[in-house]
């Protein structure tokens, strides 16, 4: 008798092949690659349709909003090979994700190969891919869930939709390739409105006073006495003022506090100087701070962009691959929640690894506290119901990857370890001298059981006005104390704007608003950025000109498609869609055509739908839409080539270009008038290259001043094949009003060769875009400063390439403690802190210390010996057994799942 043949289909050939691993001969895993189908460009559409309802999105908005799909074309191969595959299978099981695209997914490889009636069909959904997990899928299949593929075809259909009617407006009155989108558009918007606060920011000044105090006079200060600083409080019994007592606009907030100046900061300072500090206030409370909990889709995110500096899209793209090989559980997920396995593998390996008093007495529970949390799967994890550790993986794991694999570890074991514990004090300290008073104050945090932080902590957004030394180490002092001011120093401050997004940041905005899902914002972040709306300075968003044309437009003509609680309720009619409480079509009516005849609980908001705003869109002025006035008949405008500043002088516009990496709150007035004066020089002569017989001008571009050859064009010769000038930028010590010919011959000849090594290999000097460089192949080093490109020596070169390259960041650490040679491999004994703690090495094996070993006791004699033992252990070996399951198939099961609709 033959064995039954089950087809498992999947999205991605990596996870059809780590699943492969765990089933039998007797199944077959394929990838549909994504979705195999979906709603066509309107050009694309069977010439009969072209002509019907279906013309404008694909789907007819008259008869319920119905879809029209097609086959994509990159996909007719794979549907044909899953045609063929289905023709001998006994079973088809759907193993897509378990949310709402992975359901759209399975949908549509039903709807497209059509298998038998008497074909079995299961729903096989697991939030990990383990054996045991596979194995427990495929006991526990499911229907289909038709309320998922309703709401992501929603989903799909509004983006078609508002796509469609808002991007034509776009590209006649802002320029040709510009789009709108229902969360992109929302998301360039948060940016933007960020920009404009900074824009409208009033500076204010004011000052502060910092103390050193100790408590033993200047001869008898110890190191056991060290002094510590307090910052100034109160002058007189007022409160004196922070940055946060400003207002945006340069006010205070409370006209009761007291502003320092520059002169009160010295005239106070004149007054107590040589007085003594009494300790006036004396508080000790315990402190405690308790673990984050376990990751999900978003703060994945938000802390891999702050700890790994890796954008949303890398995070995101690094997570499927760490799923689909097995190594964590599903990376879609708004829970926090923890299955009763994985809470049992993260205290027994907090336990093992760091100590029974490190895990509390009852397992860590966590709830969302996200209203729009939808999704039933686990908080991101490892994978299986015994973790590996970073160290068992690394030699698996590329580096995006195992840095990712290595943060959820931690976040997941530290989620059920014992609170950090310790003790916060904070001290007043008054000082008084010729009629004035004043008080400082301190506080500090010690920490006497490091709990979870043992194994990680979590990270924080910058604030404007935090406080970097407020986790300082106080002395012990009582109240009423008195102790010597060892100085007193004024420090004045601006007030800063409010910072920019970054991704982390923006994440959390759109997540704290409930705009959009977590699981498209990695997306939604690359497409306005791909779509030039915003750009990274650093890790800071920072939107384009263009960005403020396109939420203007929007803005002042479909308000509400851009305000961000209707969003957020667009989010939450598509949360209701999925749980079955609303009708789709009843609620694309009303998006689509009003509220008029809209049912209960109908999507909310809007006297008028989307059709209505834009038939009565009347004329939009495209010339007011793309300027922005910045003062004395100035104007920034957005045109075909980017954005340009403009005056009328004579009657005549002068227009100068404006740098592509200039953010628009660096665009002053002041910053306008240079760029047209500098305009003034674009297009001079600066004479004729000797060499060429060319001239030489030098111009202003949209990407900064730059010099140029003019070359005399045939026009017989086609444009793209005509030889192109030579360029180059202009140094940052240059000024387009002062450059002369020896100034542009001299850029325009880098690279300059400085010399050649003894195997023949260049050094080159030449200048890029973060500034000046050497070149030795393939190995780069960067020039203090821009004269050195034209004045550094061979020898100079050669000593920079001796040192060892940094790649932008600090040195090697030093080692913790040297130990002598070692007298086997007659190497350097030293003790490195490593990733997961100190360890001995002679940079060949390496021994990590044990729990009790202290630093100061370990000897020559100990690492030799401990070195030794591990060389006797050889390396650890690998199973190289390749076992194999055969496994029958669970007894074929009808579904009786819901009529698919005909699309």
């Amino acid at each position: 008798m033959s064995a039954d043949r089950n087809l498992v289909i999947v999205e991605s050939p990596a996870k059809a092949k780590t699943i492969g691993r765990y089933l039998g001969d007797d199944f077959t895993v394929a990838a549909s690659v994504g979705h195999i189908r979906d709603l066509p460009l309107p050009k694309d559409l069977p010439a009969e349709l072209k002509k019907g309802p279906y013309k404008k999105f694909a789907v007819d908005v008259e008869n319920g909003f119905e879809p029209y799909y097609v086959v994509s074309p990159d996909k007719k191969k794979t549907v044909t090979e899953l045609r063929r595959l289905l023709k001998d299978a006994d079973a088809l099981y759907l193993a897509t994700d378990e949310d709402r695209e992975g359901e759209a997914i399975a949908w549509h490889l039903l709807e497209t190969l059509k298998p038998k009636k008497s074909l079995p069909v299961y729903r096989m959904v697991f939030h990990e891919i383990t054996k045991d997990a596979i194995q427990r899928a495929l006991n526990e299949t499911r229907e289909l869930d038709h309320r998922l593929v309703n709401a992501q075809e929603t989903r799909r259909i509004l983006d078609r939709i508002v796509g469609y009617e808002l991007s034509p407006v776009l590209w006649r009155k802002v320029q040709r390739g510009t789009s709108a989108g229902r969360v992109q558009s929302v998301a360039t918007r948060l940016v933007v409105d960020r920009e404009r606060e900074r824009m409208a920011f009033v500076p204010s000044s004011y000052w502060d006073i910092t103390g050193e105090f100790s408590t033993a006079d200047g001869a008898d200060r110890t190191a056991d006495t060290p002094a510590f600083t307090a910052l100034l409080r109160t002058v007189d019994g007022a409160r004196i003022a922070s940055g946060r007592d400003f207002t945006d606009a340069g006010e205070l907030k409370n006209p009761s506090v007291t502003v320092l100046t520059e002169e009160s900061a010295a005239s106070l300072i004149s007054a107590i100087d040589g007085e003594p500090a009494t300790v006036s206030g004396l508080e000790s409370k315990p402190y405690t701070r308790r673990p984050a909990a376990p990751f999900t889709t978003s703060s994945l995110q938000q802390e891999a962009s702050r700890k790994l500096r890796m954008s949303a899209r890398q995070t995101m793209s690094t997570a499927q691959r760490l799923y689909e090989n097995g190594y964590i559980t599903y990376m879609r997920t708004d829970s926090v929640v923890l299955s009763g396995e994985a809470i049992r593998a993260s205290r027994a390996q907090a336990a093992d690894l760091y100590g029974d008093e490190y895990v509390p007495d009852r397992p860590r529970v966590y709830s969302s506290k996200s209203k729009s949390a939808q999704e039933a799967h686990e908080a991101i994890r490892p994978a299986g119901s015994n973790f590996r550790t970073p160290a068992e993986v690394g030699s698996q794991l590329s580096g995006d990857e195992f840095r990712l694999y290595e943060l959820i570890w931690k976040r997941t074991i530290a989620s059920q370890m014992a609170d950090a514990k310790g003790t916060t004090t904070s001290v007043t300290l008054g000082v008084s001298g010729k009629g004035r008073t004043a008080e400082f104050t301190a506080s500090g945090t010690i920490i006497t059981f490091r709990g979870f932080l043992a194994a990680y902590e979590e990270s924080r957004d910058q604030g404007r006005y935090d406080d970097d030394a407020k986790d300082k180490r106080l002395p012990q002092m009582s109240e009423g104390q008195a102790l010597s001011v060892v100085s007193l120093t004024p420090d004045g401050h601006e007030t800063t704007p409010p910072p920019r997004y970054t991704e982390a940041s923006l994440v959390r905005a759109l997540e704290e608003r409930g705009i959009g899902r977590p699981s498209t914002y990695a997306a939604t972040i690359g497409v306005i950025q791909d779509r030039g709306y915003v750009f990274k300075k650093g890790t800071a968003l920072v939107p384009s000109w263009l960005a403020f044309s396109v939420v203007r437009l929007l803005e002042e003509h479909f308000g509400k498609l851009v305000d961000y609680d209707f969003t957020a309720d667009m989010e939450a009619g598509l949360d209701r869609i999925a749980a079955g409480t609303q009708d789709r079509t009843e609620w694309l009516k009303d998006f689509y055509f009003g509220p008029e005849n809209a049912g209960p609980g109908a999507a909310p908001d809007a006297a008028h739908g989307l059709k209505t705003l834009v038939d009565d869109l009347g004329e939009i002025d495209a010339r007011a839409i793309n300027t922005t006035e910045l003062g004395e008949g100035i104007d920034l405008r957005i045109g075909q080539y980017g954005p340009y500043v403009e005056r009328t002088v004579d009657g005549s516009p002068v227009r100068a270009n404006v740098p592509g990496d200039l953010a628009p709150d660096e665009l002053t007035l002041e910053k306008a008038k240079e760029l047209l004066e500098r305009q003034k020089d674009d297009g001079r002569a600066l004479g004729t290259d000797p060499d060429t017989g060319n001239e030489i001008i030098v111009k202003d571009g949209r990407f900064g001043p730059y010099f140029t050859e003019v070359l005399e064009v045939d026009e017989s010769i086609p444009k793209t094949k005509r030889p192109k000038p030579r360029t180059g930028s202009l140094l940052k010590s240059m000024d387009m009003a002062t450059v002369t010919l020896e100034d542009a011959l001299k850029v325009m000849r880098l690279p300059r060769v400085v010399g050649t090594e003894e195997d023949g290999t260049e050094i080159t000097a030449q200048n890029g875009r973060y500034g000046p460089y050497l070149k030795k192949g393939t190995d780069s080093r960067s020039l203090q400063s821009e004269d050195q490109i034209f004045s550094i020596t061979l020898e100079e070169a050669q000593a920079i390439y001796a040192q060892p390259k940094t790649r932008g960041r600090a040195a090697a650490k030093p080692p913790l403690k040297e130990l002598g040679t070692d007298p086997t491999s007659e190497k350097p004994i030293v003790v490195k802190d490593g990733r997961f703690g100190p360890y001995i090495t002679d940079g060949t094996t390496n021994v990590t210390l044990r729990r009790d070993d202290v630093l100061e006791n370990l000897t020559h004699e100990i690492a030799v010996e401990r070195l030794a033992e591990k060389r006797a252990k050889g390396p650890a070996k690998r199973r190289t057994t390749k076992r194999t399951t055969t496994r029958k198939a669970p007894a074929k099961k009808t579904t009786t799942s819901k009529a698919a609709q005909k699309r």
